[in-house]
């Protein structure tokens, strides 16, 4: 199929992207329906009589040509819903493109795609967030960060990622002509050889603030789970956690200090259940069921720790039996309950230990313990 003809159902006001995905699910040709008769394309796809003459006049046709010539002159990818490097996980949405433009070298269907998205007034608070969890992630595979290239954490989360070698992408809310804010065009330029730029607006469009809604549903449709490092209790990055709540995608948040307006957002995503709490990378793949990194654990667990007799005690048999759980401990230790899930509680704050399902813990990683 021609690819001028999904470009063309894009430029038809009217057509949306659950119209234009109505169309194809009823499995007509793109290119017969470009040659039906303004009457046939009422009566056989029961398109309304404005847009059915919107179509059938084809005053569109030359700026899709213009938008042709455009992408094969700068190289860039015009992806549609059916094509197979088209976002899988994207493709799944309702609301997803008819067609994402894309420029660079990175597959978009990577094993794990994780969005990362906060204010744009960052702390140092977020920015440490932001940079130690993107270097804990420096030792995972096939990994993709999706963000927007906006100011503050977006720009963080791709700058932090390029350090650390792993693919990153930003979603655009313009076309591929320009850069927004400008002052990103190095940032962008350079994640083009390890990640690259996708939206789904053609050349000449502005960075409208209209666009930037759109912009956020393709980051949280992209991705397994959104995380939001820092947000305030209004702004783009809790419309995105929203949109991947209704697209049934994992959302995760950092917690922040209660009076800080810049955690406003992440407090309350965690406060009403909208998002998950965590603190760092094992606890984000924990959640997802992934295999974890240990590289960041074994860094963290380099140096000797000094534990209480008790602690030591219940690390020791944790780590000899490989894991044990809550029931077979308390018959080891003849602990009462209440002393046991303390000494646990303090063996997972010092990231020595970690919950699994059914009532299990194992240790995490090899650490050097000092007797008290």
């Amino acid at each position: 199929m021609k690819l001028i003809y999904p470009i063309a159902l894009t430029k038809i006001k009217g057509i949306g992207p659950k119209t234009a995905r109505h169309i194809i699910d009823q499995g007509h040709d793109l290119a017969d329906l470009f040659a039906y008769s303004k009457k046939d394309l009422m009566q056989i796809l029961g398109i309304r009589e404005p847009i059915a003459e919107a179509i059938y006049n084809k005053s569109y046709m030359p700026a899709c040509e213009k938008e042709l010539a455009f992408i094969e002159k700068h190289q860039i990818q015009a992806l549609w819903l059916e094509d197979e490097n088209y976002p899988d996980r994207l493709r799944q949405c309702e609301d997803a493109p008819l067609v994402v433009y894309y420029k660079g070298n990175q597959p978009l269907n990577s094993a794990k795609v994780i969005s990362i998205v906060g204010t744009r007034h960052s702390t140092y608070y977020g920015q440490k967030i932001c940079e130690d969890l993107l270097d804990a992630m420096n030792c995972t595979k096939d990994t993709l960060i999706v963000s927007g290239l906006a100011y503050g954490i977006d720009a963080l989360a791709h700058r932090n990622a390029l350090k650390n070698n792993i693919p990153t992408v930003a979603v655009l809310g313009h076309g591929l002509d320009r850069i927004y804010p400008a002052s990103h065009r190095e940032l962008a330029t350079k994640m083009l050889d390890q990640g690259g730029l996708l939206t789904e607006f053609t050349s000449n469009t502005l960075p409208e603030r209209s666009n930037f809604p759109m912009r956020n549903r393709i980051i949280a449709g992209m991705a397994d789970v959104t995380i939001v490092v820092e947000a305030a209790i209004k702004g783009g990055a809790l419309i995105t956690a929203e949109i991947a709540n209704s697209y049934n995608r994992d959302v995760c948040a950092f917690p922040g200090a209660v009076y800080e307006k810049s955690s406003e957002g992440t407090n309350y995503l965690i406060k009403t259940n909208r998002a998950h709490m965590i603190r760092g990378l094992q606890d984000l793949e924990y959640l997802m069921n992934w295999e974890i990194s240990t590289k960041a654990v074994d860094q963290q667990l380099s140096l000797p720790l000094t534990l209480t007799k008790d602690q030591q005690l219940l690390f020791t048999l944790i780590q000899q039996k490989g894991q044990l759980e809550i029931d077979h401990m308390i018959d080891l230790t003849k602990w009462p309950q209440s002393k046991l899930a303390l000494i646990l509680l303090e063996l997972e704050m010092q990231s020595l230990i970690q919950a699994l399902p059914g009532k299990r813990y194992k240790t995490i990683g090899q650490t050097e313990i000092q007797k008290n």
